[in-house]
């Protein structure tokens, strides 16, 4: 003889409330993914999530300085007569982003566009004069003073 502890009704309900709590705890340990920034040079585009990025708070100045010298994942290929555009999510945009190369700020006052456009030779051409075949490309997420994430991009020349 057997003795049902629970009801046909009552093992679906804690089937259900099972579910929804695994359901749960696997989502609460997925990442938010970050904001992507977009370069693209001609039909050739590649877009990067952040090398760096607190969910929107600033980055310590010892977490972003390293940050900056981290190598660019993601490579897009460039000739000095392209256009380089770069592109960055409506979230970026509205705090504002500036382009740093090779680790500098090469702007001195954040954009708010989520698009713009710069010519592929502006990318090559070191402070001595000199020609280089590639740059590390950063675009930093900015609000005031703050860096709130950092992507990376390296672009390589082409003939």
């Amino acid at each position: 003889m057997t003795v049902a502890f629970f009801s046909g009704k009552g093992r679906r309900i804690g089937v259900a409330l099972g579910a929804v709590s695994a359901g749960l705890l696997v989502l609460s340990a997925c990442d938010k993914p970050t904001p992507l920034a977009t370069v693209t040079v001609g039909d050739n585009s590649v877009s990067a999530e952040a090398a760096c990025y607190n969910d929107g708070k600033a980055l310590k100045e010892s977490e972003y300085k390293s940050c900056l010298n981290k190598k660019a994942e993601k490579t897009v290929k460039v000739s000095m007569d392209d256009k380089v555009r770069f592109g960055v999510d409506p979230d970026i945009a509205d705090n504002g982003w500036t382009i740093f190369v090779n680790g500098q700020q090469a702007e001195q006052e954040p954009n708010k566009k989520t698009y713009r456009s710069i010519p592929g030779s502006a990318f090559f051409s070191s402070q001595t004069g000199e020609t280089t075949d590639k740059t590390q490309i950063s675009i930093v997420e900015t609000k005031g003073k703050d860096l709130l994430g950092i992507w990376h991009f390296e672009l390589k020349k082409t003939d």
